[in-house]
């Protein structure tokens, strides 16, 4: 679950609350980590230092928006993010920021299933090849929609399969890292003369965002946590800080120890272990790697149905897409994501498989920024948390205009291209 996945849950009456601190704890960090850390070394490798100080701002942007979004939560355990929006700035505001989280979810499968072909590739070589790299990609994307079309049940359990598998290949590397640190074979990165830029770490930190998405988990699952007003802003900016910390040393690990030709193959993880230790097992890694991928992959593409579902439900989009089988899959949700996603991966079908990782985790970002802002200035609104809403803000906006101008405009005309559908669907509820 990644951000605003408040959409896409269903609330029950008395709901048991069976979660407490550590279980939370579990569930935050189980979410954040997915795809991200796999790719981010080879698009971080050329930042050097100044990705070391942009982990370290981006960890703590997201502390103080997850504490932000959790404590809306517990204010407003009834609503969804974008409903939140939705009540401090009316239907209007509440439209956009779900419209833009949908379509964030479809560059996230874009960007997941490009880091699983990419991780592929360093053992099939001629997936590097453009137009072979993303035909995998596209059937990457429409096996796991196959998965969820059989059911929830059939999603459910190819989660926690890959949910036990992804953690391998991280303690693998983190393993590697204390050894080549402790005995001094490393080969790491001098701190550059200049020190450090704002550009780099500006750049760095839109990237590093990427990973660190989904850190209000926690607050999707309120109505089961006990003693909510304590336990998940608390599990929230532990759990947050814990993987943000993972991912601090593992990227920046394998990004300064590794020369920077290797992190460029395709599978940075593979090619570390390679490096430091032997091409034979790099392989089992890889193919780990790719299984992780699979699982990130497998509960966004569940997502990707259930965030339109909702917004038809509502009437915010047109009715049909809210038809569901007698299991309740959103088969039409499902399909057009999926095709959509697909037509991104053609338009962008020229570019190698780590520049198209870079680019599409880029848009993704932004695309999923305007969540935070949103909630951020809902907090705002309703005085909750106001010095750390402000503070978040600022990073989320700062975060923004380090995505660059074609990422993040890119995402504010990707939000206004929904504007017709809004129309679409209130115009068909007052027929209605």
């Amino acid at each position: 679950m990644t951000p605003g996945e408040h959409a896409a849950m269903t609330m029950t009456s008395a709901p048991a609350r069976t979660l407490g601190m550590a279980a939370c704890i579990a569930l935050v960090m189980g979410n954040m980590i997915g795809s991200g850390v796999f790719l981010l070394p080879a698009s971080l490798a050329p930042f050097g230092w100044d990705a070391v100080a942009g982990w370290v701002f981006t960890i703590a942007g997201s502390m103080l928006l997850a504490l932000v979004i959790a404590r809306l939560t517990v204010a407003m355990p009834d609503a969804s993010a974008p409903q939140m929006v939705a009540r401090a700035f009316g239907p209007l505001a509440g439209f956009a920021i779900g419209w833009i989280y949908w379509l964030s979810i479809i560059i996230t499968n874009v960007t997941i299933a490009v880091a699983a072909t990419a991780n592929l590739s360093s053992v099939l070589p001629a997936l590097a090849r453009p137009g072979a790299g993303v035909a995998c990609s596209m059937a990457i994307l429409w096996a796991m929609t196959g998965i969820n079309l059989i059911g929830a049940r059939a999603a459910g359990t190819a989660q926690i399969v890959t949910m036990i598998v992804k953690l391998i290949p991280i303690a693998v590397v983190m393993g590697l890292l204390i050894l080549i640190l402790g005995n001094g074979s490393a080969q790491v990165a001098p701190f550059p003369a200049q020190g450090l830029t704002a550009a780099g770490i500006t750049a760095s930190a839109s990237l590093t965002l990427w990973a660190l998405m989904g850190f209000e988990s926690a607050s999707v699952a309120a109505d089961k946590v006990r003693d909510p007003a304590r336990t998940i802003p608390r599990a929230t900016l532990i759990g947050t800080a814990a993987t943000g910390l993972i991912y601090l040393l593992v990227c920046s690990g394998i990004a300064l120890t590794l020369p920077i030709a290797l992190t460029q193959t395709g599978s940075p993880f593979g090619a570390f272990v390679s490096y430091y230790w032997s091409p034979y097992p790099a392989r089992f890694i890889v193919l780990f790697v790719v299984v992780s991928c699979l699982g990130a992959l497998n509960g966004w593409t569940l997502l990707q149905g259930e965030a339109p579902l909702a917004m038809a439900r509502a009437g915010e989009l047109p009715r049909w897409l809210a038809v569901t089988t007698h299991k309740g899959t959103p088969v039409r949700a499902l399909m057009l994501s999926t095709l959509l996603a697909s037509l991104l991966l053609i338009a962008n079908s020229l570019q190698g498989l780590v520049s198209l990782f870079t680019a599409m985790a880029l848009l993704a970002t932004s695309a999923t920024l305007w969540l935070y802002v949103g909630c951020a200035l809902a907090s705002l609104h309703f005085r909750v948390v106001m010095p750390a809403a402000a503070i978040g803000l600022c990073y989320a906006l700062w975060t923004l205009w380090g995505a660059g101008v074609v990422a993040s405009g890119s995402s504010i005309i990707l939000m206004a291209a929904g504007l017709p559908f809004y129309w679409w669907a209130r115009r068909g509820r007052v027929i209605i």
